[in-house]
């Protein structure tokens, strides 16, 4: 039931987008800032709205470790497409999500998600990776945070996938911090028991960010490694209890 209730919420969203798509289209001839806060906030109404339906309650940690003057990249686990509805109704910056890019081709939250300057990446093409990451590099200069899971792919065992070291680029490029993010039991809402949708408590926590001009010399040069490490201890105290 739940599952037909969001294809429902979907179809009536994708009809009222419709207008929305003007004003924000308006909007953006007036004022660019007020247009990415209202997209955003378009965004994050659907996608709790998604949440609701599917009876998911989050618990959310350390947003007060989230650096609120400058754009960040979070760097995420990767557990479950619930990943980015959790993630991008959580941060508390403007953000632009890195996707794969089947999801460009989605009627009506493809649409979305170029207003919001997300980026669609194809990992085998290694020329476009490369272009994601400086059209990436030039929207944090223009104030964007970036989002990546840079395990690459859905990962459903304890132990984490390795880190493609490109998706740092982003923070090494800019000078940017790095916010490590760690999200529990989002596979628990449908990729254990897919097609249906069940009821689910997450969490999520974003730690103390990374300054890559802070780090050695030893450190930048794998710093995928060094994040994921840092990943893989907030997870083990997220799912101990540790973290509260």
């Amino acid at each position: 039931m739940k599952t037909i209730l969001i294809l429902l919420f979907l179809l009536i969203f994708s009809i009222i987008s419709l207008p929305l798509y003007l004003i924000v289209f308006i909007l953006g001839k007036f004022n660019v800032e007020a247009k990415k806060k209202v997209t955003q906030k378009i965004v994050v109404w659907a996608l709790n709205g998604i949440l609701f339906i599917a009876g998911v309650r989050k618990r959310v940690y350390g947003l007060e470790n989230v650096p609120k003057n400058t754009p960040v990249l979070y760097v995420a686990n990767h557990r479950s497409y619930f990943d980015i509805v959790v993630g991008y109704t959580t941060v508390p910056t403007i953000t632009s999500f890195i996707s794969k890019k089947g999801l460009a081709k989605v009627p009506c939250i493809s649409h979305w998600m170029k207003l919001l300057k997300c980026l669609f990446l194809d990992r085998e093409d290694i020329k476009q990776g490369l272009q994601t990451i400086l059209q990436g590099i030039d929207q944090m200069k223009d104030g964007y945070s970036i989002f990546i899971m840079p395990e690459g792919t859905r990962n459903h065992t304890d132990e984490l996938l390795p880190f493609h070291e490109g998706s740092f680029k982003f923070a090494q490029k800019t000078g940017f911090p790095i916010v490590p993010v760690v999200m529990t039991h989002t596979d628990d809402i449908w990729e254990k028991h897919m097609p249906w949708i069940r009821k689910a408590t997450v969490s999520i926590y974003f730690g103390k960010p990374i300054y890559v001009n802070e780090l050695s010399k030893e450190e930048k040069k794998f710093i995928g490694s060094y994040t994921q490490n840092i990943i893989k201890e907030n997870l083990e105290k997220l799912k101990s209890g540790m973290i509260e």
